[in-house]
């Protein structure tokens, strides 16, 4: 176990940090401790995670499945006052163009990200951040050359994050969200709610004329890891007709999807529930359909979903699952059904908010230095082919031709 102290009596570099009268707690009174083992802080890994302000993607949960599907090399960061754990960043080093970073469990499977921050810290000036960034390369330098903590929105549920000042630049991909209202009729009142009754009604009627369907969200294990495996095949094959490459495939995944699958329900609360039309009549088990979805509190994410239109594309099974999805998290009590990260027609279509995301990248050696301007130069020029219709599919095509390698794909933006 490392530590590293930042203190108001302490001077670090040149740089003293003012005294305060702040009853909050300050950043520059954290001692920062790293470990490699997550059990040893899971106490105060699941008190941070059940706070609104925290993603459910740094979720104790979510991070064990993640590292035991990768065998990840960990380094878990707190910064801790008298005994007490007031931020967790849990952290994997990756090993990239000849140099290592470490960035937050997960990777491109995360939806947003915010670490694992307490109530009680208060926004932190330039001189605490300032601090902060240098003890984090005292503590972490033999380990890695850069931190990469990407995907992570400045104002999250209307709470500034504490390391907003650090942003490095908008990532390429923004999050899509639809505020819910327990009235499912409120909700839809903020689109085009004629209409949509409307489709709604009419890809009913044409599944009924070939049998019905059933909305299942399976509980049993071994219906839940059949209906995973189902997934993975119906989008392979899916990304495979438009010539993409398929993340799920990529070493790890599916594992750590299978596991996420085990951890149990706390409530409403579930790191991952399958949705699904399945047919009914002469089609009898057809799954048409699926999505999974992630809740924490009150918010929900829409992790990844898959269609099979061998069968009555016309009903749009698809669109009918998400109707179908958002009107029971309004019954559920859930205020926002988030569509995750990626620009996708269908969640324009439902989502009245959209996230601009941002990257903060710290250099930690003179070969994160180097790695710091390559990294922003590539994520603008991602930005950049985003924009631009033609250029960005000329890359997916070429994305397509390198499949095996394609893990900066975000499982969401492969639709």
């Amino acid at each position: 176990m490392q530590q590293q102290k930042i203190h108001h009596e302490e001077q670090i570099g040149n740089v003293v940090l003012p005294e305060t009268d702040d009853p909050s707690i300050r950043l520059c009174e954290l001692t920062l401790v790293s470990t490699d083992d997550p059990r040893s802080v899971e106490a105060e890994w699941r008190r941070l995670e059940g706070l609104t302000r925290n993603s459910l993607h740094q979720g104790f949960d979510w991070c064990l499945a993640w590292a035991r599907a990768h065998r990840s090399e960990l380094v878990i960061v707190q910064g801790v006052l008298d005994g007490r754990t007031l931020f967790i960043l849990p952290l994997e080093i990756i090993p990239e163009r000849r140099a290592r970073i470490a960035r937050l469990l997960g990777h491109r499977f995360n939806n947003i990200n915010t670490g694992l921050f307490d109530a009680e810290l208060a926004d932190p000036d330039a001189e605490e951040l300032q601090n902060f960034a240098y003890a984090l390369k005292l503590a972490l330098s033999d380990k890695a050359d850069l931190v990469l903590l990407d995907n992570i929105p400045l104002v999250w549920r209307g709470i500034r994050h504490p390391l907003s000042p650090l942003a490095s630049i908008a990532n390429q991909n923004h999050s899509f969200q639809l505020p819910l209202f327990p009235n499912f009729e409120a909700t839809l009142a903020q689109l085009n709610a004629k209409s949509r009754r409307k489709k709604f009604r009419s890809q009913s009627r044409k599944i009924e004329a070939i049998g019905g369907y059933d909305h299942i969200a399976p509980t049993d294990p071994a219906e839940k890891h059949a209906l995973l495996d189902i997934f993975f095949r119906q989008k392979g094959d899916r990304l495979r007709l438009f010539g993409l490459p398929d993340v799920f495939q990529l070493p790890g995944i599916q594992d750590f999807f299978h596991r996420l699958m085990d951890v149990p329900t706390n409530g409403t609360d579930t790191p991952l529930t399958l949705h699904a039309i399945r047919l009914r009549g002469e089609h009898e088990g057809h799954i048409a359909a699926i999505a999974g979805l992630s809740r924490k509190g009150d918010h929900v994410i829409c992790q990844f979903s898959s269609i099979d239109e061998t069968i009555c594309p016309e009903a749009s099974p698809g669109e009918l699952l998400f109707w179908l999805m958002i009107e029971q998290s309004c019954r559920e009590g859930a205020s926002v059904f988030d569509f995750g990260v990626g620009d996708q027609p269908y969640k324009r279509n439902w989502c009245t908010q959209e996230t601009v995301q941002y990257d903060i990248l710290l250099p930690l050696t003179w070969k994160g230095s180097l790695m710091r301007p390559l990294l922003i130069g590539v994520t603008k020029a991602k930005a950049a082919i985003k924009r631009n219709r033609h250029l960005y599919a000329m890359a997916q095509r070429w994305r397509s031709r390198r499949c095996p390698k394609a893990s900066e794909a975000p499982a969401s933006d492969a639709e």
